[in-house]
């Protein structure tokens, strides 16, 4: 490993631990803002969910923690990693990330205002992260009987949302792009409030409840949550996945609409979902 790295691994820790002492739970990120580890499941032919249960390191946000002994030994695992991920929805903060882009080619701030103006909410002061592609994270908290999901480009163009089961990018990382920066007098404040007009843009709204079908037994509800249990980083593969082994097994057509209630629940578009399903049925050779 290049000094560089490892000087970047020593700072990414530094900050880490610091994030840890106000609270907020991490895990170490490679240089492509990745979890730094790799799931112990890769292998398993029909890998069962599992979100850290088994006891070892490698379950991406689920491995977060505040805890400095074992920050330190998820660092000692990944001596490659340049950055640190915050994971969003944990107490006490139940954080809340706004994340605008400017990859998407669309003004996000722009149609944040826009959104403030017509739902009459104002953005307070808070914690904002600028990102090496110009871009601006936005910390904030919610409420902590209320779940906020990750979703991309659903509040408006440019606009991601990190709520429970995301994590955002910490201020000290190191990535291909460059690194991550608090802006100027907004690092030593609390994340601030989200305002409730805000909170209930970012809550999904009621969906018809597609219930698994009965033909399709136990195998398809396992398939089901197979795909609940995803993070970011493994909701399209293991969407993939669950619907190559539905078509192949006679259930796709039946499985579709339960496979993209529960892709929407971890934070994919519908778009996304049905594109990943229709991939995995063409793959199989069954037509969409």
């Amino acid at each position: 490993m290049a000094t560089t790295d490892r000087q970047a691994t020593t700072l990414a820790l530094a900050h880490a631990l610091s994030a840890a002492e106000r609270g907020l739970a991490v895990i170490p990120l490679s240089r492509t803002k990745l979890p730094a580890l790799r799931s112990p499941h890769r292998d398993d032919p029909a890998p069962a969910p599992c979100h850290g249960e088994c006891g070892r390191f490698g379950h991406g946000v689920y491995d977060a923690s505040t805890d400095p002994a074992r920050i330190r030994e998820l660092f000692a695992a990944a001596p490659w990693a340049t950055g640190y991920g915050i994971a969003c929805g944990l107490p006490p903060h139940h954080l809340i990330g706004i994340d605008l882009d400017t990859k998407s080619g669309t003004d996000s701030s722009a149609a944040l205002r826009v959104l403030a103006l017509r739902h009459l909410f104002t953005i307070p002061p808070t914690v904002v992260v600028l990102t090496p592609s110009g871009g601006r994270h936005l910390w904030l908290t919610g409420p902590p009987d209320v779940v906020v999901p990750n979703s991309a480009g659903r509040l408006a163009p440019g606009i991601d949302i990190r709520g429970a089961g995301g994590y955002l990018v910490g201020p000290g990382s190191r990535t291909d792009h460059g690194v991550y920066s608090t802006a100027p007098g907004t690092s030593h404040i609390a994340p601030a409030p989200c305002p409730r007009a805000l909170l209930r843009l970012l809550l999904p709204p009621p969906r018809t409840h597609h219930p698994t079908p009965p033909s399709t037994g136990g195998h398809g509800q396992g398939l089901v949550q197979f795909v609940l249990a995803a993070h970011e980083g493994q909701r399209n593969t293991r969407l993939f996945w669950a619907a190559c082994r539905a078509y192949e097994d006679g259930i796709g057509p039946a499985l579709v609409e339960p496979l993209v209630e529960a892709a929407l629940n971890t934070g994919l578009t519908e778009r996304e979902a049905r594109a990943t399903i229709a991939s995995a049925a063409r793959m199989m050779g069954h037509r969409p």
